[in-house]
């Protein structure tokens, strides 16, 4: 497998980069075990001057760090820049949080003293994605350094320039040698990895078929896991919902990204009462988005990034049309340079279509007319999927209801799926388990140890 940019906007490869090699490996694991030892017995307050030392880094050269996403995955530029504010403020929440959610915990039992510590583990692996080359890997690596933890990354083989400016970023802002660094390597060398006894700990974001393979092998080694994975996410709109706002959030839940987010919307669930009116003015939004160069400030939806992803995009798409679906617009590769899907709008979609099982990682929302609120959550909840899901209502049982039998692990009422590093992020069923972000997301990769002190 090539590691290598190229630009989605063109097709046209910008840099290739040599893998690192066994020795590479190997150096990288003995530096990351050496630093462990010494960074774990650190105080909070030196880790976070150095936490806030990356985040001022980031906010610095934001455009620079943006203009790297954007040229090797496609993203609007002033989304890359958004993405590099969010990896900032994620650094400062843990640096002025982590010492309060690590503290140890004292609970009251017959003990004369029994309390609950939060110790690292040591070097975590992580795999991850391209679609928010920096903030998926902030978001895990933050908490996970200001815990005590080293980091190892292996990043997506698309983003490479990503994946290194995100080593530099923590080396400049003071952390030592090994906390934090970047491995550029093949997904068949990640195995080998995680049986090497000095990873402690896995986590990944990516597909439920890459997440079964980590979760197999960290399985036999007895290794925690985080998985953070695919989704099918409903997007939910109920007769007292407000309409309007309802439809030009929807469309760019769809379309955040070129729709290359687990939390995208995917699969629109409409009551009947409002069904015609939603559609039409969603399909005028969705014929109305302008689509080009991610770096036209005009531009709403930029390129897929890679041909693979178009291809399959499109695959799913055709599939589901011969399977009985209805395209109330796009539904094709566009006609231009680049890796262009047309943003694209599905309905009729039968229960054998792909669309209806699969996640589209693409612009393709897929329209699903339902009666009331009971047959709305029996279909969100059809899905092998639970990552988020986002409903549309002011109707306060109707919220209370959502909340509580939607199958998936976060709700957003009135508002669109969004992570937050207040919050804990993650799924159930086929999107993984375990959470990232909030005060859970730093405990994932602790020995949560107890103490127990007799009379």
């Amino acid at each position: 497998m090539a590691i290598a940019s190229i630009s989605p906007a063109t097709g046209k490869t910008i840099q290739r980069f040599r893998p690192h090699s066994g020795t590479d490996i190997e150096q990288a694991l003995e530096y990351g075990a050496r630093a462990f030892e010494e960074h774990r017995r650190s105080s909070f307050a030196d880790r976070s001057a150095k936490m806030r030392r990356a985040a001022d880094l980031l906010e610095a050269d934001r455009e620079r760090f943006a203009r790297i996403i954007s040229t090797e995955m496609g993203k609007i530029f002033r989304a890359s820049v958004e993405e590099i504010e969010k990896c900032a403020r994620g650094c400062r929440f843990y640096a002025e949080h982590a010492e309060e959610f690590l503290r140890e915990q004292v609970v009251t039992t017959d003990a004369r003293h029994s309390s609950i510590r939060y110790q690292p583990l040591g070097i975590v692996l992580a795999i991850m994605p391209w679609n928010f080359p920096f903030w998926q890997v902030f978001r895990f690596a933050a908490p996970a350094i200001m815990a005590g933890n080293v980091a190892l990354l292996k990043h997506a083989s698309n983003v490479p320039q990503c994946a290194l400016a995100i080593e530099q970023i923590f080396r400049e802002a003071g952390f030592e040698r090994g906390v934090f660094q970047t491995l550029l390597i093949e997904n068949e060398r990640v195995e080998n990895l995680i049986n090497d006894s000095r990873i402690k700990a896995v986590t990944l974001t990516g597909s439920d078929r890459a997440g079964s393979a980590v979760a197999n092998s960290a399985g036999r080694e007895l290794k925690k896991c985080v998985l953070e994975l695919g989704g099918s996410d409903p997007f939910i709109v109920m007769p007292s919902a407000n309409l309007g706002q309802a439809v030009s959030i929807g469309i760019k839940a769809r379309t955040v990204n070129t729709g290359q987010s687990c939390i995208a919307a995917k699969r629109f669930l409409i009551a009947d009462a409002i069904y015609s009116e939603f559609i039409s003015r969603f399909v005028d939004g969705m014929k109305n988005l302008k689509m080009g160069d991610p770096f036209d400030p005009a531009t709403e939806v930029g390129p897929l990034a890679a041909e693979n992803i178009l291809r399959g995009v499109d695959a799913q798409v055709q599939q589901s049309v011969a399977a009985g679906a209805k395209v109330l617009t796009g539904g094709k590769r566009a006609d231009r340079i680049g890796y262009f899907y047309e943003p694209t709008v599905l309905t009729d979609i039968p229960q054998n279509a792909p669309a209806y099982r699969e996640e589209v990682f693409g612009p393709v929302a897929l329209m699903f007319r339902v009666r009331d609120s009971a047959e709305a959550v029996a279909l969100a909840n059809d899905s092998v999927f639970g990552l988020g899901s986002s409903v549309w209502t002011n109707n306060s049982a109707e919220q209370e209801f959502f909340e509580r039998e939607l199958e998936s692990g976060m709700v957003f009422v009135n508002a669109m799926v969004a992570s937050d590093p207040r919050l804990p992020f993650g799924g159930v069923k086929r999107s993984g388990f375990g959470r990232e972000l909030g005060a859970e997301g730093i405990r994932e990769f602790t020995n949560i140890k107890t103490v127990y002190v007799g009379a």
